[in-house]
Protein backbone atom coordinates (compact mmCIF):
# COMPACT_ATOMS: atom_id res chain seq x y z
CA UNK A 1 0.00 0.00 0.00
CA UNK A 2 1.19 3.45 -1.07
CA UNK A 3 1.61 5.99 1.71
CA UNK A 4 0.26 8.73 -0.03
CA UNK A 5 -1.29 11.94 1.85
CA UNK A 6 -4.74 12.98 3.24
CA UNK A 7 -5.55 16.29 4.08
CA UNK A 8 -7.06 17.34 7.15
CA UNK A 9 -9.77 19.56 7.40
CA UNK A 10 -7.63 22.12 9.15
CA UNK A 11 -4.82 21.87 6.95
CA UNK A 12 -2.93 18.88 8.62
CA UNK A 13 -2.32 15.63 6.62
CA UNK A 14 -2.09 11.94 7.79
CA UNK A 15 0.08 9.52 5.96
CA UNK A 16 -1.85 7.13 3.98
CA UNK A 17 0.36 4.04 6.18
CA UNK A 18 -1.88 5.62 9.33
CA UNK A 19 -4.67 4.93 7.99
CA UNK A 20 -3.60 1.39 6.49
CA UNK A 21 -6.54 -0.41 8.83
CA UNK A 22 -9.56 1.31 7.27
CA UNK A 23 -8.13 1.53 3.62
CA UNK A 24 -10.34 -1.19 2.21
CA UNK A 25 -14.10 -1.47 2.39
CA UNK A 26 -14.39 -4.66 3.25
CA UNK A 27 -11.68 -5.49 5.39
CA UNK A 28 -12.19 -6.55 9.27
CA UNK A 29 -13.35 -4.20 11.38
CA UNK A 30 -10.92 -3.04 14.86
CA UNK A 31 -11.32 -5.29 17.28
CA UNK A 32 -12.05 -3.99 20.47
CA UNK A 33 -12.84 -5.54 24.22
CA UNK A 34 -16.37 -3.75 24.22
CA UNK A 35 -17.31 -2.42 21.04
CA UNK A 36 -18.99 0.88 21.59
CA UNK A 37 -22.56 0.70 20.49
CA UNK A 38 -23.17 3.40 17.44
CA UNK A 39 -26.70 4.54 16.43
CA UNK A 40 -27.52 6.57 13.57
CA UNK A 41 -30.97 7.71 13.08
CA UNK A 42 -31.79 8.16 10.11
CA UNK A 43 -31.32 6.03 6.84
CA UNK A 44 -31.07 8.37 4.25
CA UNK A 45 -27.69 9.41 1.84
CA UNK A 46 -25.86 10.79 4.77
CA UNK A 47 -27.12 7.94 7.68
CA UNK A 48 -26.36 4.88 5.21
CA UNK A 49 -23.07 6.36 4.09
CA UNK A 50 -22.47 7.00 8.08
CA UNK A 51 -22.94 3.81 9.09
CA UNK A 52 -20.27 2.70 6.44
CA UNK A 53 -17.44 4.90 8.63
CA UNK A 54 -18.67 4.09 12.02
CA UNK A 55 -19.00 0.62 11.04
CA UNK A 56 -15.14 0.49 9.17
CA UNK A 57 -13.75 1.20 12.64
CA UNK A 58 -15.22 -1.68 14.20
CA UNK A 59 -18.01 -0.11 16.34
CA UNK A 60 -21.31 -1.90 17.23
CA UNK A 61 -23.69 0.34 14.59
CA UNK A 62 -27.15 0.19 14.22
CA UNK A 63 -29.28 2.34 11.77
CA UNK A 64 -32.87 3.19 12.34
CA UNK A 65 -35.04 4.53 9.84
CA UNK A 66 -38.67 5.80 9.93
CA UNK A 67 -39.51 4.48 6.37
CA UNK A 68 -39.71 1.07 4.96
CA UNK A 69 -36.69 -0.65 2.81
CA UNK A 70 -36.52 1.65 -0.31
CA UNK A 71 -34.81 -1.30 -1.89
CA UNK A 72 -38.38 -3.05 -1.33
CA UNK A 73 -40.99 -0.21 -1.99
CA UNK A 74 -42.72 -0.35 -4.55
CA UNK A 75 -42.79 3.30 -4.84
CA UNK A 76 -39.64 5.20 -3.13
CA UNK A 77 -41.16 8.12 -1.27
CA UNK A 78 -39.75 11.83 -0.66
CA UNK A 79 -37.71 13.85 -2.95
CA UNK A 80 -36.55 13.55 -6.28
CA UNK A 81 -34.44 16.49 -7.08
CA UNK A 82 -31.24 15.10 -9.09
CA UNK A 83 -28.22 15.45 -7.47
CA UNK A 84 -25.05 16.54 -8.44
CA UNK A 85 -21.86 14.82 -7.02
CA UNK A 86 -18.83 16.78 -7.27
CA UNK A 87 -15.43 16.68 -5.32
CA UNK A 88 -16.43 16.65 -1.82
CA UNK A 89 -18.91 13.96 -2.28
CA UNK A 90 -16.39 11.45 -4.23
CA UNK A 91 -13.88 11.99 -1.54
CA UNK A 92 -16.40 10.84 0.50
CA UNK A 93 -17.28 7.87 -1.06
CA UNK A 94 -13.80 7.19 -1.72
CA UNK A 95 -13.11 6.68 1.75
CA UNK A 96 -15.26 3.68 2.10
CA UNK A 97 -14.69 2.63 -1.58
CA UNK A 98 -17.54 3.46 -3.46
CA UNK A 99 -16.29 6.24 -5.62
CA UNK A 100 -16.09 4.14 -8.60
CA UNK A 101 -19.13 2.03 -8.74
CA UNK A 102 -21.18 5.44 -8.00
CA UNK A 103 -19.33 7.40 -10.54
CA UNK A 104 -19.83 4.60 -13.27
CA UNK A 105 -23.46 5.26 -12.30
CA UNK A 106 -23.58 9.24 -12.94
CA UNK A 107 -23.22 11.08 -15.98
CA UNK A 108 -20.83 14.00 -16.47
CA UNK A 109 -21.86 17.03 -16.89
CA UNK A 110 -19.12 19.87 -17.99
CA UNK A 111 -21.15 23.04 -18.52
CA UNK A 112 -23.95 25.06 -17.40
CA UNK A 113 -26.30 25.24 -21.06
CA UNK A 114 -28.17 28.66 -20.78
CA UNK A 115 -31.49 28.59 -23.06
CA UNK A 116 -32.23 32.17 -24.14
CA UNK A 117 -36.20 32.94 -24.74
CA UNK A 118 -35.24 32.86 -28.45
CA UNK A 119 -34.05 29.44 -28.22
CA UNK A 120 -30.19 30.55 -28.70
CA UNK A 121 -28.14 28.19 -26.76
CA UNK A 122 -24.82 29.17 -24.73
CA UNK A 123 -22.19 26.88 -22.33
CA UNK A 124 -20.37 28.34 -19.73
CA UNK A 125 -17.92 25.88 -18.18
CA UNK A 126 -17.72 24.50 -15.21
CA UNK A 127 -14.40 24.65 -14.46
CA UNK A 128 -10.95 24.01 -16.63
CA UNK A 129 -11.05 21.57 -19.03
CA UNK A 130 -11.51 17.57 -17.57
CA UNK A 131 -13.29 19.37 -14.48
CA UNK A 132 -17.21 17.98 -14.52
CA UNK A 133 -19.64 17.48 -11.92
CA UNK A 134 -22.08 14.54 -12.21
CA UNK A 135 -25.81 13.86 -12.23
CA UNK A 136 -26.96 11.16 -10.26
CA UNK A 137 -30.04 9.22 -9.24
CA UNK A 138 -31.21 10.06 -5.78
CA UNK A 139 -32.74 6.33 -5.00
CA UNK A 140 -30.54 4.76 -6.61
CA UNK A 141 -27.43 6.22 -4.84
CA UNK A 142 -29.47 5.62 -1.42
CA UNK A 143 -29.78 2.12 -2.26
CA UNK A 144 -26.11 1.35 -3.22
CA UNK A 145 -25.45 2.86 0.46
CA UNK A 146 -27.14 0.76 2.44
CA UNK A 147 -26.40 -2.27 0.14
CA UNK A 148 -22.30 -1.20 1.28
CA UNK A 149 -23.37 -0.65 4.99
CA UNK A 150 -25.19 -4.30 5.29
CA UNK A 151 -21.91 -6.09 4.05
CA UNK A 152 -20.11 -5.21 7.28
CA UNK A 153 -20.86 -8.18 10.11
CA UNK A 154 -21.01 -5.67 13.15
CA UNK A 155 -24.00 -3.56 11.37
CA UNK A 156 -27.63 -3.98 12.12
CA UNK A 157 -30.74 -1.97 9.82
CA UNK A 158 -34.34 -1.41 11.57
CA UNK A 159 -36.50 -0.01 9.16
CA UNK A 160 -40.27 1.09 10.13
CA UNK A 161 -38.37 2.45 13.32
CA UNK A 162 -39.75 5.83 13.96
CA UNK A 163 -37.90 7.85 17.68
CA UNK A 164 -40.62 8.26 19.75
CA UNK A 165 -37.95 9.96 22.15
CA UNK A 166 -34.85 9.58 23.28
CA UNK A 167 -32.58 10.63 26.49
CA UNK A 168 -29.44 12.45 26.23
CA UNK A 169 -27.83 11.61 29.19
CA UNK A 170 -28.05 8.19 29.15
CA UNK A 171 -28.25 7.69 25.41
CA UNK A 172 -31.42 5.49 25.83
CA UNK A 173 -33.69 5.75 22.83
CA UNK A 174 -37.54 4.48 22.45
CA UNK A 175 -38.66 3.73 18.91
CA UNK A 176 -42.37 2.85 17.47
CA UNK A 177 -43.35 0.49 14.96
CA UNK A 178 -45.82 0.07 12.23
CA UNK A 179 -47.94 -2.24 14.74
CA UNK A 180 -48.09 -0.18 17.43
CA UNK A 181 -44.98 -2.19 19.54
CA UNK A 182 -42.25 0.02 20.53
CA UNK A 183 -38.48 -1.18 20.82
CA UNK A 184 -35.57 0.70 23.41
CA UNK A 185 -32.22 0.88 23.01
CA UNK A 186 -29.16 2.36 24.47
CA UNK A 187 -26.04 3.17 22.39
CA UNK A 188 -22.93 5.25 23.20
CA UNK A 189 -23.14 7.69 20.84
CA UNK A 190 -26.19 8.51 18.47
CA UNK A 191 -25.54 10.37 15.62
CA UNK A 192 -28.60 11.98 13.77
CA UNK A 193 -29.23 11.75 10.11
CA UNK A 194 -32.68 12.12 10.02
CA UNK A 195 -33.16 14.67 7.99
CA UNK A 196 -34.40 19.05 7.73
CA UNK A 197 -37.02 18.10 9.91
CA UNK A 198 -34.91 16.21 12.00
CA UNK A 199 -36.43 13.96 15.60
CA UNK A 200 -33.54 13.78 17.51
CA UNK A 201 -32.93 18.05 17.02
CA UNK A 202 -35.70 18.35 18.59
CA UNK A 203 -34.28 17.12 22.02
CA UNK A 204 -31.56 19.89 21.40
CA UNK A 205 -34.18 22.44 20.60
CA UNK A 206 -35.40 21.82 24.68
CA UNK A 207 -31.98 22.93 25.64
CA UNK A 208 -30.45 26.24 26.76
CA UNK A 209 -27.92 27.99 24.31
CA UNK A 210 -29.13 26.45 21.44
CA UNK A 211 -28.75 28.13 18.30
CA UNK A 212 -31.87 27.39 15.69
CA UNK A 213 -33.09 29.14 12.77
CA UNK A 214 -35.21 28.01 9.97
CA UNK A 215 -35.95 29.98 6.62
CA UNK A 216 -38.14 29.64 4.00
CA UNK A 217 -37.78 30.52 0.49
CA UNK A 218 -40.92 32.01 -1.08
CA UNK A 219 -39.87 30.15 -4.35
CA UNK A 220 -40.93 26.68 -4.78
CA UNK A 221 -40.28 23.94 -7.04
CA UNK A 222 -41.84 21.12 -9.49
CA UNK A 223 -40.51 18.48 -11.53
CA UNK A 224 -41.06 17.37 -15.08
CA UNK A 225 -40.24 14.32 -17.58
CA UNK A 226 -38.51 15.41 -20.62
CA UNK A 227 -38.37 11.49 -22.13
CA UNK A 228 -36.26 10.24 -25.05
CA UNK A 229 -36.75 10.85 -28.63
CA UNK A 230 -36.05 7.62 -30.69
CA UNK A 231 -34.14 6.38 -27.65
CA UNK A 232 -31.89 8.69 -27.48
CA UNK A 233 -31.58 12.06 -25.27
CA UNK A 234 -33.67 15.23 -26.42
CA UNK A 235 -31.14 17.87 -25.31
CA UNK A 236 -26.88 17.33 -25.28
CA UNK A 237 -26.22 15.14 -22.05
CA UNK A 238 -23.17 16.16 -20.90
CA UNK A 239 -24.52 19.67 -19.30
CA UNK A 240 -26.40 21.20 -16.69
CA UNK A 241 -29.39 22.99 -19.10
CA UNK A 242 -30.58 26.14 -17.63
CA UNK A 243 -33.84 28.90 -18.44
CA UNK A 244 -32.96 31.79 -16.65
CA UNK A 245 -35.66 34.34 -16.61
CA UNK A 246 -34.65 36.84 -13.74
CA UNK A 247 -37.44 36.03 -10.94
CA UNK A 248 -37.73 32.09 -12.04
CA UNK A 249 -35.71 29.50 -13.82
CA UNK A 250 -35.87 25.93 -15.03
CA UNK A 251 -33.32 23.34 -15.00
CA UNK A 252 -32.50 19.91 -16.64
CA UNK A 253 -30.41 17.33 -15.05
CA UNK A 254 -30.02 13.70 -17.59
CA UNK A 255 -30.66 10.81 -16.24
CA UNK A 256 -29.29 7.29 -16.79
CA UNK A 257 -32.71 5.76 -18.96
CA UNK A 258 -32.31 8.87 -21.24
CA UNK A 259 -34.75 11.14 -19.69
CA UNK A 260 -34.08 14.99 -18.37
CA UNK A 261 -35.79 15.84 -15.06
CA UNK A 262 -36.78 19.41 -15.13
CA UNK A 263 -36.99 21.11 -12.57
CA UNK A 264 -39.11 24.69 -12.25
CA UNK A 265 -37.89 26.81 -9.78
CA UNK A 266 -40.33 29.80 -9.11
CA UNK A 267 -42.47 31.99 -6.51
CA UNK A 268 -45.53 30.37 -4.99
CA UNK A 269 -47.34 33.29 -6.75
CA UNK A 270 -46.32 32.57 -9.57
CA UNK A 271 -47.16 28.82 -9.31
CA UNK A 272 -50.72 29.75 -8.17
CA UNK A 273 -51.52 32.56 -11.15
CA UNK A 274 -51.43 29.40 -13.25
CA UNK A 275 -54.80 27.20 -13.17
CA UNK A 276 -55.45 25.94 -16.26
CA UNK A 277 -54.07 23.62 -19.40
CA UNK A 278 -54.00 26.43 -21.60
CA UNK A 279 -52.42 28.92 -19.10
CA UNK A 280 -49.59 26.25 -18.64
CA UNK A 281 -49.52 26.68 -22.37
CA UNK A 282 -49.21 30.32 -22.44
CA UNK A 283 -46.55 30.29 -20.17
CA UNK A 284 -44.44 27.40 -21.64
CA UNK A 285 -44.76 29.57 -24.97
CA UNK A 286 -43.58 32.60 -23.15
CA UNK A 287 -40.59 31.61 -21.66
CA UNK A 288 -39.59 27.61 -22.13
CA UNK A 289 -41.14 27.67 -25.83
CA UNK A 290 -38.20 25.34 -27.04
CA UNK A 291 -38.82 22.36 -24.66
CA UNK A 292 -42.48 22.33 -25.52
CA UNK A 293 -41.99 19.78 -28.06
CA UNK A 294 -39.53 18.35 -26.08
CA UNK A 295 -41.52 17.67 -22.96
CA UNK A 296 -45.08 16.94 -25.15
CA UNK A 297 -48.40 19.29 -24.48
CA UNK A 298 -50.24 16.56 -23.52
CA UNK A 299 -47.76 15.81 -20.56
CA UNK A 300 -47.13 19.28 -19.58
CA UNK A 301 -50.67 20.17 -19.06
CA UNK A 302 -51.19 16.75 -16.91
CA UNK A 303 -47.55 16.95 -14.94
CA UNK A 304 -47.99 20.99 -14.25
CA UNK A 305 -50.90 19.99 -11.87
CA UNK A 306 -49.78 16.33 -10.38
CA UNK A 307 -48.52 18.17 -7.72
CA UNK A 308 -48.19 21.78 -6.03
CA UNK A 309 -45.02 23.55 -5.93
CA UNK A 310 -42.91 22.04 -3.12
CA UNK A 311 -41.48 24.39 -0.23
CA UNK A 312 -37.60 24.69 0.63
CA UNK A 313 -36.02 25.09 3.37
CA UNK A 314 -32.53 26.62 4.98
CA UNK A 315 -31.83 25.24 8.47
CA UNK A 316 -28.87 26.95 10.16
CA UNK A 317 -27.79 25.71 14.03
CA UNK A 318 -25.14 24.91 16.83
CA UNK A 319 -23.91 23.14 18.62
CA UNK A 320 -23.99 19.97 16.20
CA UNK A 321 -23.47 17.93 19.72
CA UNK A 322 -24.74 17.56 23.18
CA UNK A 323 -21.98 16.23 25.38
CA UNK A 324 -20.33 12.93 24.11
CA UNK A 325 -23.82 11.58 23.68
CA UNK A 326 -25.37 13.04 20.39
CA UNK A 327 -24.04 14.69 17.13
CA UNK A 328 -26.37 15.99 14.10
CA UNK A 329 -25.12 15.51 10.64
CA UNK A 330 -26.45 16.21 7.41
CA UNK A 331 -29.52 18.06 6.79
CA UNK A 332 -30.69 17.67 10.57
CA UNK A 333 -27.50 20.24 10.86
CA UNK A 334 -27.53 22.17 8.09
CA UNK A 335 -30.13 22.13 5.41
CA UNK A 336 -29.59 24.02 2.21
CA UNK A 337 -31.28 25.35 -0.78
CA UNK A 338 -30.50 23.16 -3.85
CA UNK A 339 -28.70 25.91 -5.79
CA UNK A 340 -25.23 25.15 -5.27
CA UNK A 341 -25.46 21.30 -5.74
CA UNK A 342 -23.96 20.98 -2.43
CA UNK A 343 -26.57 19.69 -0.06
CA UNK A 344 -25.38 16.14 -0.53
CA UNK A 345 -21.58 16.90 -0.79
CA UNK A 346 -21.76 19.02 2.38
CA UNK A 347 -23.54 16.01 4.23
CA UNK A 348 -21.47 13.42 2.88
CA UNK A 349 -18.39 15.63 3.64
CA UNK A 350 -19.61 15.74 7.21
CA UNK A 351 -18.68 11.93 7.37
CA UNK A 352 -15.32 12.15 6.42
CA UNK A 353 -14.22 15.46 8.63
CA UNK A 354 -15.70 13.78 11.54
CA UNK A 355 -13.53 10.41 10.64
CA UNK A 356 -10.85 12.58 10.32
CA UNK A 357 -11.35 14.15 13.61
CA UNK A 358 -12.17 10.80 15.31
CA UNK A 359 -8.69 9.69 14.02
CA UNK A 360 -6.88 13.07 15.24
CA UNK A 361 -8.45 12.40 18.68
CA UNK A 362 -8.26 8.48 19.30
CA UNK A 363 -12.52 8.22 18.36
CA UNK A 364 -12.28 9.98 22.12
CA UNK A 365 -16.63 11.26 22.00
CA UNK A 366 -15.54 14.09 24.90
CA UNK A 367 -13.74 15.61 22.41
CA UNK A 368 -14.84 14.32 19.00
CA UNK A 369 -17.82 16.11 18.70
CA UNK A 370 -16.63 19.42 20.07
CA UNK A 371 -14.05 20.02 17.59
CA UNK A 372 -16.25 18.68 15.07
CA UNK A 373 -18.94 21.38 16.58
CA UNK A 374 -15.80 23.65 16.07
CA UNK A 375 -14.51 22.82 12.83
CA UNK A 376 -18.22 22.45 10.91
CA UNK A 377 -20.42 24.79 11.63
CA UNK A 378 -18.96 27.98 10.01
CA UNK A 379 -18.35 25.71 7.01
CA UNK A 380 -21.69 24.87 7.31
CA UNK A 381 -23.17 28.13 7.54
CA UNK A 382 -21.70 29.70 4.99
CA UNK A 383 -22.54 27.00 2.27
CA UNK A 384 -25.83 27.65 3.14
CA UNK A 385 -25.38 31.57 2.30
CA UNK A 386 -23.58 30.68 -0.65
CA UNK A 387 -26.70 28.55 -1.94
CA UNK A 388 -29.01 31.43 -1.30
CA UNK A 389 -26.73 33.72 -3.03
CA UNK A 390 -26.53 30.94 -6.37
CA UNK A 391 -30.07 31.16 -6.63
CA UNK A 392 -29.63 34.64 -8.14
CA UNK A 393 -27.10 34.18 -9.53
CA UNK A 394 -28.67 31.08 -12.02
CA UNK A 395 -31.59 32.51 -12.39
CA UNK A 396 -30.38 36.29 -13.17
CA UNK A 397 -26.49 36.92 -13.44
CA UNK A 398 -26.03 34.34 -15.86
CA UNK A 399 -27.91 36.81 -18.35
CA UNK A 400 -25.85 39.44 -17.50
CA UNK A 401 -22.64 40.36 -19.97
CA UNK A 402 -20.85 42.12 -16.87
CA UNK A 403 -21.27 38.60 -14.95
CA UNK A 404 -20.19 36.34 -18.00
CA UNK A 405 -17.09 39.24 -18.72
CA UNK A 406 -16.07 38.18 -15.01
CA UNK A 407 -16.62 34.90 -15.51
CA UNK A 408 -13.98 34.91 -18.53
CA UNK A 409 -11.79 37.19 -16.88
CA UNK A 410 -11.62 34.97 -13.25
CA UNK A 411 -10.94 31.83 -15.18
CA UNK A 412 -7.73 33.71 -17.77
CA UNK A 413 -6.28 34.89 -14.55
CA UNK A 414 -6.60 31.55 -12.87
CA UNK A 415 -5.16 30.03 -15.69
CA UNK A 416 -1.90 32.55 -15.54
CA UNK A 417 -1.88 32.90 -11.73
CA UNK A 418 -3.78 29.36 -10.45
CA UNK A 419 -2.41 29.39 -6.95
CA UNK A 420 -2.96 33.10 -6.46
CA UNK A 421 -6.66 33.54 -8.17
CA UNK A 422 -9.19 30.63 -7.86
CA UNK A 423 -12.80 31.14 -9.15
CA UNK A 424 -15.37 30.61 -6.10
CA UNK A 425 -16.80 27.66 -8.05
CA UNK A 426 -13.87 25.95 -8.50
CA UNK A 427 -12.97 26.11 -4.66
CA UNK A 428 -16.89 24.95 -3.99
CA UNK A 429 -17.35 22.29 -6.03
CA UNK A 430 -13.81 20.97 -7.40
CA UNK A 431 -11.44 21.43 -3.95
CA UNK A 432 -12.35 20.91 -0.30
CA UNK A 433 -11.17 24.11 0.40
CA UNK A 434 -12.70 24.89 3.95
CA UNK A 435 -16.43 26.64 2.65
CA UNK A 436 -15.97 29.64 4.98
CA UNK A 437 -12.71 29.98 3.66
CA UNK A 438 -13.28 29.56 -0.24
CA UNK A 439 -15.59 32.75 0.80
CA UNK A 440 -13.16 34.90 2.47
CA UNK A 441 -10.34 34.20 -0.43
CA UNK A 442 -13.35 35.28 -2.97
CA UNK A 443 -14.52 37.93 -1.07
CA UNK A 444 -10.97 39.08 -1.50
CA UNK A 445 -10.29 38.29 -4.87
CA UNK A 446 -13.33 40.20 -6.25
CA UNK A 447 -11.93 43.09 -4.15
CA UNK A 448 -8.49 43.04 -5.47
CA UNK A 449 -10.10 42.23 -8.94
CA UNK A 450 -12.39 45.05 -9.27
CA UNK A 451 -9.96 47.29 -8.33
CA UNK A 452 -7.44 46.66 -10.56
CA UNK A 453 -10.08 46.88 -13.18
CA UNK A 454 -11.19 50.74 -11.85
CA UNK A 455 -7.02 51.31 -11.86
CA UNK A 456 -6.94 50.06 -15.55
CA UNK A 457 -10.02 52.19 -16.83
CA UNK A 458 -8.86 55.23 -15.04
CA UNK A 459 -5.51 54.72 -16.16
CA UNK A 460 -6.98 54.05 -20.01
CA UNK A 461 -8.75 57.12 -19.75
CA UNK A 462 -6.09 59.46 -18.01
CA UNK A 463 -3.37 58.03 -20.63
CA UNK A 464 -6.33 58.37 -23.80
CA UNK A 465 -6.46 62.32 -22.24
CA UNK A 466 -3.24 63.01 -22.23
CA UNK A 467 -2.22 61.70 -25.78
CA UNK A 468 -5.56 63.86 -27.54
CA UNK A 469 -4.33 67.02 -25.54
CA UNK A 470 -0.48 66.37 -26.43
CA UNK A 471 -1.50 65.41 -30.10
CA UNK A 472 -4.69 67.22 -30.59
CA UNK A 473 -7.01 65.28 -33.85
CA UNK A 474 -7.22 67.93 -36.70
CA UNK A 475 -11.28 68.52 -36.42
CA UNK A 476 -11.72 69.11 -40.51
CA UNK A 477 -10.92 65.92 -40.96
CA UNK A 478 -13.90 64.29 -38.61
CA UNK A 479 -16.18 66.90 -40.06
CA UNK A 480 -16.01 65.38 -43.37
CA UNK A 481 -16.88 62.16 -42.82
CA UNK A 482 -19.47 63.17 -40.35
CA UNK A 483 -21.16 65.36 -43.20
CA UNK A 484 -20.70 62.30 -45.49
CA UNK A 485 -22.42 60.04 -42.81
CA UNK A 486 -25.33 62.40 -42.58
CA UNK A 487 -25.69 62.68 -45.91
CA UNK A 488 -26.22 58.70 -46.47
CA UNK A 489 -28.56 59.11 -43.56
CA UNK A 490 -30.57 61.51 -45.07
CA UNK A 491 -30.62 59.77 -48.53
CA UNK A 492 -31.93 56.49 -47.03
Amino acid sequence: MGTHQIERPWGETVSGSERQRTSSTMEEPIGRLTPKKVAIVGGGLVGALNACYFAKRGFDVEVFETREDIRQAKVVKGRSINLALSHRGRQALKHVGMEDKIVSQGIPMHARMIHSTSGKQSPIPYGKKGQFILSVDRANLNKELLTEAEAYPNMKMNFDHKLKDWNPETGLMTFTRLDGSRDQIQADLIVGCDGAFSAIRKQFLRRSRFNYSQTYIPHGYMELTMPPVNGEFAMKPDYLHIWPRNTFMMIALPNLDKTFTCTLFMPFDEFEKITTGDEVMEFFQEYFADTIPLIGVDALKRDYFRLPGLAMVSIKCSPYHIGDKCVLMGDAAHAVVPFYGQGMNAGFEDCIVFDEIMEQLNEDFSAVLPEYTRVRVPDDHAIADLAMYNYIEMRAHVNSKWFLFRKHLDNFLHFFLPNTIVPLYTMVTFTRERYHKAVDRWKWQDKVINRGLLFGATGAVLGGSYLLIKNPPDINKLIIPTEKMWARLMSL
